[in-house]
């Protein structure tokens, strides 16, 4: 059913005219909105940072998880880490060191992977690719695939349950905008495929199996041929592979763009945005850094990927952070202070942004790796939480 909003708009006491761009005199700005930034909003001009807080009671905080910690590889997709998720989506860490000796198929939705560190080779249904740091892998539901990784892989997996990835609109910017669809790569039925379908498991013998996944839970069916079989294909529906480094993100010398203008891939309930390295606004009156904004309809997860991170401080490459809905968060006093100063001209960064648009449940692999001094990093002096 389509949304028919309270029709208002208005202005009252100090404020700015336009959003994010010259606000009063010793004011924080704080976006207050609908539909993550695509609804109505409200912003509002505070005396004291709305991240200014000195003590926090209850499970709704700020948290922060160090991926860098995992040291244990496995030797399935389907053993990798559980992170956080709910109904609709599905959040992994995975380290794979060697070639699987079988094949993996979701039956639970399309599988995103985005490759952290390590190359080496993806085969699937519809061929064979190479991947690498950087790449995103989108890999369609029932999709029969297995990695022989080159080196020690660490990818991100997040899995749109029951549910597919398409590509956000990109309206008035034109089909080209962002990232061209020319750079989108596929995989080939090339001699490295065809070699494989003559060659049997990794752990020896003849037989195949195929691991597959319906409902969190583990069927193997086992055939007495690579079922990696196919000479050839034809359609509209396959496997996408993704560079970073091939995204040409959005930018506003004059204004901050929210997080929403770099989305990548969507699904119904959620989407993941790339943040990649740009010029930061040389406007004068223009803020630098992430505006102050409520989490009202939204969970949000940020993946480090590298570079340094422009909005955060105590944050290295492999953490994760989450920023659940129902407070406002923004910008670390350093940063925001930075960004005052216009200090830097570009940032360096490059993360992964996973918004929900349902709570996410966070699973004991996360809690055994979290910073929990991560929700006294806005106000560190004060905070009464030691960081671990």
């Amino acid at each position: 059913m389509a949304k028919t909003w309270i029709p208002m708009t208005h202005s009252e006491g100090q404020s700015a005219r336009q959003a994010h761009v010259a606000l009063p005199q010793g004011t924080f700005e704080r976006e207050m909105g609908k539909e993550g930034f695509f609804g109505p909003a409200a912003h509002l001009y505070h005396q004291n940072p709305p991240t200014g807080w000195i003590d926090w009671e209850g499970p709704l905080k700020p948290r922060a998880f160090d991926t860098a910690k995992f040291a244990d590889a496995v030797d399935c997709p389907w053993k990798a880490k559980l992170l956080m998720g709910n109904a609709h989506v599905k959040y992994r860490h995975l380290l794979i060191a060697q070639a699987m000796d079988h094949l993996v198929r979701n039956g639970d939705g399309d599988e995103l992977l985005f490759v952290h560190a390590g190359s080496g080779a993806l085969f699937c249904d519809f061929g064979h690719m190479e991947y690498g740091e950087g790449d995103y892998i989108m890999l369609p539901r029932g999709t029969m695939w297995r990695l022989e990784p080159a080196s020690p892989s660490k990818i991100l997996m997040i899995e749109a349950t029951n549910d597919s990835y398409r590509l956000p609109d990109k309206g008035l910017l034109g089909p080209h905008a962002i990232f061209d669809p020319g750079v989108l790569q596929i995989p080939r039925i090339d001699d490295p495929f065809r070699a494989q379908q003559k060659n049997g498991p990794a752990s020896g013998g003849s037989n195949w199996r195929v691991v597959i996944k319906r409902r969190d839970q583990i069927s193997t069916v086992t055939y007495p041929f690579n079922p990696l079989d196919v000479v050839g294909w034809k359609g509209d529906l396959t496997a996408v592979k993704l560079n970073w480094r091939d995204i040409r993100p959005l930018m506003s010398h004059r204004y901050h763009l929210p997080p929403s203008a770099h989305t990548t891939f969507l699904a119904s309930r959620f989407v993941v945005c790339t943040f990649v390295p740009r010029p930061i606004e040389s406007d004068p009156e223009a803020l630098k850094v992430p505006f102050f904004h409520n989490n009202d309809d939204y969970d949000e997860v940020i993946f480090y990927h590298q570079g340094q991170f422009f909005s955060r401080d105590n944050i290295h490459p492999g953490m994760i952070t989450v920023h659940p809905c129902g407070f406002p968060h923004g910008p670390h006093p350093k940063a925001f202070a930075a960004g005052a100063k216009a200090a830097r001209k570009e940032t360096d960064e490059v993360a992964v942004m996973l918004d929900t648009r349902d709570a996410l449940d966070i699973a004991p692999a996360a809690e055994s790796v979290e910073f929990k001094g991560y929700v006294g990093t806005w106000n560190p002096e004060g905070f009464k939480q030691a960081a671990e």
